[in-house]
Formats: structure tokens, C-alpha cells, sequence
């Protein structure tokens, strides 16, 4: 009798861990819906990328900041797609949008694009603090068809988080991407001429 109510606490007691256990939820980033363009559209090709990220950020697990010498690795706030696909697809997004031009690529499947402007990408920093901010910090270069020395520039953005939400985070890290956009897009209008 004892041995049957033992058995049926366990058995209570592994059932009710199972249906506790977090689920992973997955994010990606996004085109920075806010962007206006401001100029009239350029018939331009663009090829965005490669891109590189900090080692300490290029992983499927969110990284936040937790203190200026800690940071903590979530397993169930993961990344649907590593950051170096992540970032130059949204940056692609924003670009076109800017730009007023549907001829923006990724690369390498844009690689083979003659006569595009290249854009590369090397983010520095990707700082995360729930409930607080995100910092972009990115070095980028332009090279424009035929010409041999680029334009480059480094953009720091910084937006802030509304709550402690990893949606949110996203998001303002999907601004802070529209920011080194806008950036990168008024350097390839200087270079294009328009």
C-alpha cells in the first residue's frame, strides 16, 4: 500500500516537472519599419555584406549584460538565424527602403552583382541590457563600382529597452540597425552622386 502511494507521488511529481519546463522562443531581427526615405529613389544595385560580430555574441543564445565585467547567456531567448545572416538582411531591408530601390542583395547571393555598391559591416560591440538599452557600435565601409578606395565611417547607436522583454530588446536592436542604415545609405548617395 505505502509502495503504491510512493509510486504515485513520483509519478504526480515527474509529470508536473515536465509541464513546467521552459520552451526556447526564437527572435530575428527586422527592417526599421519608422525609416523615411528623404531624397528621390536611385537606380542603384547594393550588395550588403559580409558582416562580422563579436565572438562573445555570435552564438543561437542571447547575450545580455548583466554588469560591466558579466553577461548572462539565455537558452530559451535564442536567436532564430546567427547574427551574421541576421544583421545583413535587416540592414538589406532598411537600405532598400532608404534608398528607394528593390535591387539590394546579401551577400554572397548578391556577390556576382556588376557595377553594385558593396557595403561590409564589422559591429564592433552588440551590447544587450534588458530593461535598459542596446548599443550597435559598427565600422562600415562602401566601395562604389569601379573605384578602388572606399568611403567608411563607424556609427554608434544606442536605443533604449521599454521593458524586460526579449521582444523588446529586439526591437530596439532592429532601431539601432535603422540608425548604421541611414549612415551607410547617405554614404552611398555621396558616392553615386545623387
Amino acid at each position: 500500500m505505502i509502495r503504491s502511494i510512493l509510486l504515485a507521488v513520483l509519478a504526480v511529481a515527474t509529470l508536473g516537472g515536465c509541464s513546467s519546463s521552459p520552451t526556447a522562443a526564437f527572435y530575428t531581427l527586422s527592417s526599421d519599419a519608422t525609416l523615411q526615405r528623404t531624397d528621390a529613389p536611385i537606380p542603384i544595385d547594393v550588395v550588403v555584406g559580409p558582416v562580422t560580430v563579436p565572438e562573445l555574441v555570435d552564438r543561437p543564445q542571447m547575450v545580455t549584460r548583466v554588469a560591466s565585467n558579466e553577461v548572462a547567456l539565455n537558452e530559451f531567448a535564442r536567436w532564430a538565424e546567427p547574427l551574421k545572416s541576421d544583421i545583413p538582411r535587416a540592414l538589406a531591408g532598411d537600405l532598400s527602403q532608404l534608398l528607394g530601390t528593390e535591387s539590394v542583395s546579401v551577400f554572397p547571393q548578391g556577390n556576382g552583382a556588376a557595377g553594385a555598391y558593396q557595403v561590409r559591416v564589422d559591429v564592433l560591440h552588440f551590447d544587450s541590457t534588458l530593461g535598459e538599452a542596446v548599443t550597435i557600435d559598427a565600422f562600415w565601409a562602401v566601395r562604389a563600382p569601379k573605384q578602388a578606395v572606399p568611403l567608411t565611417g563607424r556609427t554608434i547607436a544606442r536605443e533604449t529597452v521599454s521593458d524586460s522583454q526579449y521582444s523588446s530588446l529586439v526591437a530596439a536592436h532592429s532601431r539601432a540597425l535603422g540608425t548604421v542604415s541611414q549612415d551607410i545609405a547617405a554614404a552611398i548617395r555621396r558616392a553615386s552622386g545623387h
